[in-house]
């Protein structure tokens, strides 16, 4: 696998640690949960074939030191980072965007307030639970995560989240693939800070529904795997929002990691919707 190429950018109380790879349009791919550009290394390189695919560490995460206090995080200030991203890497012309789990709330944002530096927005299971019927039981859980980091540390708290969302208890993770072990170590470090920092605030935002469906029409796609239709919390928010704002709603091999699990065939389906 080829080496990326390596940058930093300068953000209001930021360093945003970014990789570069192929030529052509950008596409830029956020991650989520407490992943970071290491995230996708095992598709980057079949993106990078049809265009310039880059990835970063979110602020606060792994390589992206933060320049003052972590505190909560916010998610119009994460969609500011992207957006910046963009402006740097495709100054000429707008890009495309893929978002998993909390990055697809980011990148559902960055579409909200920017949609005319995007050419194509996929949004991959944003956990925006205030969209469904009842998200109550979903807020309950998130902040009992957050207080089980708090009493017991961050693998009680994993247990937790993981059972919440449908898994069972004292199930055994899914190896990590060669392409992405080396981001496990740095990913287990950012555990704290997305439990505990991002987790309640990212999922606790409201999208705007108004301004999506002013710009959804040609460039938006929701998404969800096909392994997490059961799991209310990850794949009932992409689905409820893509009739809100008349968008369209694309199925991914995989489940909610399908992106790591699947990255070929996830990659492919990318491009494919890509165009």
């Amino acid at each position: 696998m080829p080496t990326p190429t390596t940058g930093t950018l300068e953000v209001p109380g930021a360093t945003l640690h970014y990789e570069t790879r192929g030529s052509g349009p950008l596409l830029l791919l956020i991650p989520g949960g407490a992943a970071d550009a290491g995230l996708y290394a095992g598709m980057a390189d079949d993106l990078a074939a049809h265009r310039t695919v880059a990835s970063y560490d979110p602020r606060g995460f792994s390589r992206s030191p933060l320049g003052g206090a972590l505190t909560d995080q916010r998610v119009d200030v994460w969609s500011d980072d992207a957006h910046r991203l963009i402006e740097l890497l495709s100054p000429d012309g707008p890009a495309s965007v893929l978002g998993c789990s909390s990055g697809a709330v980011v990148a559902l944002d960055l579409l909200a307030r920017h949609p005319e530096r995007l050419r194509r927005v996929v949004a991959h299971e944003p956990p925006l639970v205030e969209v469904l019927d009842d998200p109550a039981p979903h807020r309950r859980l998130f902040a009992e995560v957050r207080e089980t980091l708090r009493r017991d540390g961050v693998g009680p708290a994993m247990a937790r989240f993981s059972e919440g969302l449908g898994g069972r208890p004292g199930e055994q993770p899914t190896e990590l693939p060669p392409e992405i072990r080396e981001m496990a170590a740095r990913m287990h470090a950012n555990l704290p800070v997305f439990l505990e920092h991002v987790l309640c605030p990212f999922t606790a935002t409201v999208p705007d529904v108004a301004a999506l469906r002013h710009a959804a029409a040609g460039r938006l796609v929701l998404a969800a795997g096909r392994d997490s239709r059961e799991q209310e919390a990850l794949y009932g928010p992409a689905r409820r929002l893509a009739e809100r704002v008349g968008s369209e709603f694309a199925e991914f091999p995989g489940g909610h990691l399908g992106a790591t699990e699947q990255p070929k065939e996830f990659a492919e389906q990318l491009l494919t919707l890509l165009g």
